[in-house]
């Protein structure tokens, strides 16, 4: 497959949303975007050939796969969801597709892939969501770690590896999931034995050693927070990996099943990372079955999970819902429960201490007749239930609230029509999404 370096500039796409349609049979997860991501840098790390399954098909990974061919990572797609890589001997680093680059935040990766494989190199500042300040100071203290040297430049930084010794016990600023993940790509290619400590085990982590460990890297500690990893001189192997199902996408299909009072199946949801959020929801008196429970190719317990959605909603019994590190209620999930929360009877503080942002997103869906209060940057209050009403709203540029106001406006009234405009943030995190939730019964008109 050959992408395009440049990225071809591609025409806006809006959402046309009939309201009042009720979803109905089963959907699939597909591959974790988070753990794609992080897999997908440290395959860098491979002199061999990478053959990756279950990888989605999405607007992020497409931006790093145009930095990946830009370097001279050769890519051939064998299926839908198959992707296999072989990068050259040496990488060109100075034709890094810095346009791309821009457009992901998961670029910072790339410094721990290849810290121990390049004297001195160029990460462009990363993007993604505009969720406001959210400093990359653990990743650059982690990396000091290993005896790297950061420079800010006014559009990169600048890294070098300026002495052998490394550090046996790595203490990271941050219990990141991305800097968590960095720190085992960069230790995975030290050629020594490093702790890393108060890290997270959340999925994309966990599929990302277990990635490292196929290419022969002992690490323990798995699914806790404390990681030791024997890292290697080098790697050459021609390995395969099947990436893990998206327990965000997972909770987003659950949330639309609520928001539309429908019922549907949704299959190979990865039961370890959404049990906190069913907890919570059955708290809050969702109605949902276990209908299957098998294991995934590399390990991952897997349900079969049928949601009834017309169920009656309350507040969870302290009336406030936050995020943690996992094992705890994901980051990602949070704003699926700003929308869930206007279907309950009651009011509820939404605290999203992570980001600066997305909570102001949250206010959004007061356009589309929800009653939301803004009490400062992280903090919304919830009252419910709401019955939704249709709009022409330009999607914001965050992943997950654009998601939301989707969902709202299919829970419009029956026949009236809301528009989404330029819903480039949702293809950054879902694949083909309007078709996928057409094929169970959604209305949705994708026009330029």
């Amino acid at each position: 497959m050959k992408l395009s370096t440049p990225p071809p500039k591609k025409p806006t796409l809006n959402f046309v949303v009939e309201g009042g349609t009720k979803l109905k049979g089963s959907i699939k997860v597909n591959g974790s975007k988070n753990s794609a991501m992080g897999i997908l840098c440290a395959s860098l790390l491979n002199k061999g050939t990478t053959t990756l399954y279950n990888v989605p098909r999405i607007e992020e990974v497409n931006r790093i796969l145009e930095v990946f061919e830009s370097i001279g990572v050769k890519l051939n797609w064998l299926d839908e969801s198959t992707l296999k890589l072989k990068r050259p001997t040496k990488l060109n680093l100075k034709n890094m597709n810095k346009e791309s680059a821009t457009r992901t935040r998961s670029v910072i990766m790339l410094t721990g892939a290849l810290i121990f494989q390049e004297k001195e190199f160029l990460i462009p500042y990363a993007g993604g969501c505009k969720l406001g300040k959210r400093t990359i100071s653990p990743h650059l203290s982690m990396l000091e770690h290993f005896g790297a040297k950061i420079t800010v430049e006014p559009k990169n930084y600048k890294v070098s590896l300026h002495g052998s010794k490394i550090d046996k016990r790595i203490i990271l600023q941050e219990r990141g999931d991305t800097v968590t993940e960095n720190a085992l790509i960069a230790a995975a290619l030290s050629n020594t034995d490093v702790e890393i400590r108060f890290g997270t085990s959340n999925y994309m982590v966990t599929d990302t050693a277990k990635f490292l460990q196929k290419l022969g890297v002992k690490i323990s500690g798995i699914n806790t927070t404390t990681y030791k990893v024997s890292g290697l001189k080098s790697m050459n192997k021609d390995i395969s990996y099947r990436i893990m199902e998206d327990p965000i996408e997972a909770v987003s299909f659950i949330t639309a099943a609520i928001i539309t009072k429908s019922k549907i199946t949704i299959q190979r949801c990865p039961l370890d990372y959404i049990e906190f959020e069913l907890e919570r929801l059955r708290e809050m008196g969702l109605i949902f079955n276990i209908k299957k429970t098998y294991f995934s190719e590399e390990g991952i317990e897997l349900i079969d999970l049928e949601v009834l959605g017309a169920s009656k909603l309350r507040p969870v019994k302290d009336h406030k819902i936050e995020c943690q590190p996992f094992p705890h209620l994901n980051a990602d999930s949070l704003p699926f429960f700003a929308l869930i929360c206007t279907q309950a009877s009651g009011r509820t503080l939404i605290h999203d201490w992570m980001y600066e942002n997305r909570a102001i997103y949250l206010t959004e869906l007061s356009k589309l007749g929800a009653n939301i209060e803004l009490v400062d940057t992280h903090r919304v209050f919830v009252s419910g239930p709401t019955k939704f009403e249709s709009a022409d709203i330009t999607s914001p540029p965050a992943l997950r609230p654009a998601v939301l106001l989707l969902f709202a406006m299919m829970a419009a009234p029956k026949k009236q029509i809301s528009i989404l405009r330029n819903v480039y943030s949702i293809a950054r995190g879902y694949e083909d999404f309007a078709n996928r939730l057409n094929s169970i019964g959604a209305k949705i008109e994708v026009v330029n």
